[in-house]
């Protein structure tokens, strides 16, 4: 089983309530063994417009491959109603692979650890809830990261209620 994290966001509907559903779903997942769950919080969108996102980090143990994981979150996004009009559009659901065991990955359709992990404060926060410990490849302790992104405004909105 590898340790991978996902992100997770949404700003259309009822995003907190989508994003809830969507980390019990990912619990509910063949292959994937839900550990942790970060608290839900909230952030205004970069490079894109909308409603404020709502935004989680799980920690999945898996038997899946980086590929076969992508395309069952791909899978469950359609679930939720994803559409891709166009590059950041408002989402009912976002499901991205941040990290994949420490692998590092460059593919056609993946890109692991996610190419803006490292300057988001909704990914850097809940990953160092979860995972205080945990390093990135090729940039080192998460935790250390958090000073490059707090001018950006996030606000914790509830208290993770999953640990397994």
């Amino acid at each position: 089983m590898i340790k991978s994290y996902i992100g997770i966001g949404a700003n259309l509907g009822n995003a907190r309530e989508t994003v809830r559903e969507a980390i019990d779903h990912l619990a509910r997942t063949a292959g994937c063994r839900l550990m942790t769950a970060s608290s839900l919080y909230s952030s205004a969108p970069i490079d894109s417009s909308g409603d404020d996102y709502v935004n989680a980090v799980v920690e999945l143990k898996t038997s899946l491959s980086a590929q076969s994981l992508l395309e069952t979150l791909q899978a469950i996004e359609l679930t939720f109603g994803r559409e891709r009009p166009y590059r950041n559009a408002p989402r009912t659901l976002d499901l991205d692979i941040l990290l994949y065991g420490t692998e590092t990955i460059d593919t056609d359709t993946l890109t692991v650890p996610h190419p803006r992990m490292t300057e988001r404060a909704f990914v850097l926060l809940p990953l160092v809830q979860i995972a205080p410990d945990i390093s990135i490849p090729e940039y080192g302790k998460a935790a250390d990261l958090l000073d490059r992104v707090r001018d950006q405004v996030i606000f914790q909105l509830a208290v993770s209620e999953v640990t397994r």
